[in-house]
């Protein structure tokens, strides 16, 4: 692989990167391979809020967890795809490089908003900076694919039409300029239970194109949803709280549940209607996780610090 036993940039080198939350705007369920894999067709953006990681030259590989929702994560190489993605990416470039990881866990763990799959997209951008690894963007796709479903379009991080099982990615314009308040009512939400749970025939596959103005974009999001909302509602009912809680916000255009749960989102015309709305749910339900943000319209880009 060219460049991939370069090396080290430096050894004070440190390299930042944030990692931003997912979010499902709709998401069908369109079939199911014979192994169990099922066959989605999912509007996927991101938004301004997310994780952060920070690499920096080690001999060894090795990662500390920090931030509010650190005490969720272990870094326990089996449990935590970041170091997953870094092994795998030293095996891909066949290189014994090493890097120290620090990963600043701002989002809930297990919340249908790509936290984990953002991380590992994240360390496979910096770690392929850090040790001057040229990888073609289809192996690391490849890799990511085989830590999860989602590292692709999060190594994509923009707007963009998710099919297959994840491997397939087809960019869209992103949505206009709005306010989005996220919520989770602090209860993990395991996506295979999920599915089993889901009982519904498979939907039809769309022709998604994104409008330009916020009341044409609701309207064309009202015409799809969220297939998985029902069956993780039976897995974690509080779901069904936090939807209605959304719901009734002033100002609220949709609220939806984001992939298999359970953060759920609200979408408003500006974020001074967002803010507020954010404010009247932390107010009734200070133990949820609640805030205000907008989408990311521009590319990830590594910076040093």
């Amino acid at each position: 692989m060219p460049g991939s036993r370069k090396t080290l940039m430096s050894t004070n080198t440190r390299l930042s990167l944030a990692a931003p939350a997912k979010i499902n705007l709709f998401l069908h369920v369109t079939g199911r391979r014979d192994d169990g894999y099922h066959f989605l067709e999912s509007l996927v953006v991101f938004t301004e809020t997310g994780d952060r990681l920070i690499v920096e030259a080690r001999e060894d590989l090795t990662l500390s967890i920090t931030g509010p929702f650190a005490q969720n994560l272990t870094a326990a190489r089996a449990d935590n795809v970041v170091l997953q993605a870094a092994e795998a990416l030293q095996y891909k470039a066949s290189t014994t490089l090493g890097a120290h990881i620090t990963l600043e866990k701002n989002l809930p763990v297990s919340s249908g908003i790509g936290g984990g799959s953002a991380d590992a997209a994240a360390a496979l951008r910096m770690l392929s900076v850090l040790w001057h690894v040229d990888l073609h963007e289809c192996c690391l796709k490849d890799i990511g694919i085989a830590i999860g479903a989602d590292v692709p379009v999060c190594l994509n991080a923009r707007s963009a039409i998710m099919s297959g099982v994840g491997d397939m990615l087809r960019d869209v314009d992103p949505p206009p300029h709005c306010g989005v308040v996220l919520v989770n009512g602090a209860e993990g939400v395991a996506t295979p239970a999920v599915f089993k749970a889901r009982k519904a025939p498979f939907s039809d596959i769309g022709n998604w194109r994104t409008p330009a103005n916020f009341g044409a974009f609701i309207n064309a999001l009202k015409s799809s949803k969220n297939d998985l909302s029902d069956p993780a509602r039976g897995v974690s009912p509080v779901i069904g709280d936090v939807l209605a809680a959304l719901s009734v916000t002033e100002g609220c255009a949709l609220v939806r549940l984001s992939g298999s749960g359970g953060t759920c989102f609200g979408l408003y015309a500006d974020t001074n209607a967002a803010d507020k709305a954010a404010a009247a749910i932390k107010a009734l339900h200070p133990e949820w996780w609640c805030l205000s943000t907008v989408f990311r319209d521009g590319p990830l880009a590594v910076t040093t610090v």
